[in-house]
């Protein structure tokens, strides 16, 4: 789905992206930029991969981060820096701060994943638990903020770090100097604000499609009101994007700059960094493919050539595990079946006997013979299956309905 934008005003001009990339020589990496063979097939011309998901930290969230700390006065400085984030602008406050010499506070969630928090304090910030869901720990951020003195870092509502960010949209532009259309995820919007803020001020004709998740598309509703507009409790896989309310300052930047949002569905993000990892050999965060979920959901709707901004690639291994099968669920390629059968020795030696035939492969098998739900002499069966695609798993189905099992689920 697509909404087209607004006019609206921004405060960020290209000389301060400039400067903040200035700023970053020899801070930030410019990010290796790789193409992809697959997706160019897809949408009919070439298509690159902006790889910020191999910066400092595993996101750009570095470069915003940085650029807002270091243009702090020296008693702002001295007081120290707080933030409040669940993974990328906790680790991009935190490195930033340490290559500063400022002191660093981070409130991250308790129920943060725990490399996100370990990386977090090996960069060297104080990591403090607090809340169950990002909003309360970033009210617990801004009380800390006004109670110690702190200099609250907010991780996209802020002019220097939009510039910070904007500062990826100069290097697409050097290193694909052709492209016409640059696809980049949207969360609070700092990110594409940066990136608009510098192509559209020295290629106006380029196109920049921003992406949301289904469940955290603050931005559609926002855009036709006007005004930034909250969405009651975001809901995606992609923690990354997932922001309930646009920030004022990229909001207006959004509004004027940027030619379309498009959201996609969870399925389709599990399917993108699916690809990510087998086509491209990247691992990307959900967050972090969003681009690419919009350019499979719709490729021949794309001018090439495209940039799509890999974002960040921290993603929990935990959640990578889920993504995955549910990736390769969307595409086919994993199915899971209930069925019963007679309890019997050998019966279930038979069952993968029929499996064996058909060429599915056996990931896990759960056997149940003590359920109310069943018979005296009947067992339930769950099995996880590896297939080869939509036409397979229909195979699978027959196969298993021709031997005489039925299949509950």
């Amino acid at each position: 789905m697509s909404y087209s934008t607004a006019a609206l005003v921004g405060p960020v001009t290209l000389d301060d992206v400039r400067g903040a990339q200035k700023m970053l020589s020899g801070v930030a990496r410019v990010t290796a930029m790789e193409g992809s063979r697959h997706l160019s097939q897809l949408v009919g011309s070439p298509v690159q991969l902006k790889c910020e998901n191999l910066q400092r930290t595993g996101s750009f969230k570095l470069r915003g981060a940085y650029v807002r700390i270091a243009g702090l006065l020296p008693e702002q400085r001295a007081a120290g820096v707080v933030a409040a984030s669940a993974g990328n602008h906790a680790q991009g406050v935190a490195l930033a701060s340490s290559l500063l010499g400022v002191r660093s506070t981070v409130f991250m969630p308790k129920g943060a994943p725990l490399p996100k928090i370990s990386a977090t304090r090996d960069y060297g910030a104080e990591v403090r638990l607090h809340g169950q869901v990002v909003d309360e720990t970033l009210a617990a951020a801004q009380e800390y903020a006004e109670r110690t003195g702190a200099v609250f870092i907010h991780p996209f509502d802020h002019p220097d770090v939009i510039a910070g960010q904007g500062t990826v949209g100069l290097e697409i532009l050097e290193q694909c100097p052709e492209v016409r259309t640059v696809v980049v995820g949207i969360g609070g919007g700092g990110l594409v604000a940066g990136i608009a803020v510098a192509v559209k001020a020295l290629r106006p004709d380029v196109r920049i499609v921003g992406v949301q998740a289904e469940g955290a598309a603050a931005y559609p509703p926002s855009l036709a009101a006007g005004r930034p507009v909250a969405v009651d409790h975001p809901v995606t896989m992609a923690d990354g994007i997932k922001v309930g309310r646009p920030g004022d300052v990229p909001f207006g930047i959004v509004g004027e700059l940027v030619d379309e949002v498009r959201t996609v569905s969870e399925d389709e993000l599990s399917t993108a960094l699916l690809l990510c990892l087998e086509r491209a050999k990247l691992v990307v965060e959900p967050a972090g493919a969003s681009p690419v979920a919009a350019l499979l959901s719709d490729p021949g709707s794309f001018e090439g050539p495209v940039v799509a901004v890999l974002s960040g690639g921290n993603v929990d291994p935990v959640l990578m595990q889920g993504v995955l099968r549910h990736g390769m669920a969307a595409q086919g390629r994993y199915l899971a079946v209930r069925l019963r059968l007679t309890d019997r020795p050998g019966a279930l030696a038979t069952l993968l006997g029929v499996l064996s035939v058909v060429d599915a492969n056996v990931l896990d098998v759960s056997h149940v013979r003590t359920d109310p739900r069943l018979g005296l002499t009947e067992a339930e069966v769950e099995l996880h299956l590896e297939t080869k695609g939509p036409e397979h798993c229909a195979e699978v189905g027959r196969a298993l309905r021709e031997a005489g099992y039925p299949v509950i689920g």
